[in-house]
C-alpha cells in the first residue's frame, strides 16, 4: 500500500471514530486557568494540531509494519526442445553371423 493509500485510510478511520465518540465540553489549556469552551478556535486548533501528529505517527507506524510488496519476478522463457527424430536407424542388412 502506498503512502497516500495508507494517509488517505487513517484520516477516514480517525475521522470515524472521532464522529462516533463523546467529545468534553471543557478543555481547559491556558496557564490562568481559564476555560476553553469546546468549539472554541483555541480548542479547535488544539484538536486539529493532536489529530495530524497522531494520523502522521500512524501511517509510519503503519508503513514499518506492513512490508511493501516484493516487485514482480521476470517472466521465464523456456527454450523450445529440438524436434524428435522421426525417423528409427536400422540395423546395417548385411548380418554378423557366421
Amino acid at each position: 500500500m502506498e503512502r497516500e493509500q495508507l494517509a488517505k485510510l487513517v484520516a477516514n478511520k480517525i475521522d470515524a471514530a472521532f464522529k462516533a465518540g463523546d467529545h468534553p465540553k471543557k478543555f481547559f489549556i491556558t496557564e490562568n486557568g481559564r476555560g476553553v469552551v469546546d468549539g472554541g478556535d483555541l480548542y479547535n486548533a488544539v484538536l486539529a494540531d493532536v489529530l495530524s501528529v497522531v494520523k502522521v505517527a500512524l501511517v509510519e507506524i503503519l508503513q514499518e509494519a506492513i512490508p511493501a510488496p516484493a516487485p514482480a519476478p521476470a517472466p521465464v522463457t523456456v527454450a523450445k526442445a529440438a524436434p524428435a527424430a522421426k525417423t528409427v536407424e536400422k540395423p546395417a542388412r548385411g548380418s554378423a553371423r557366421k
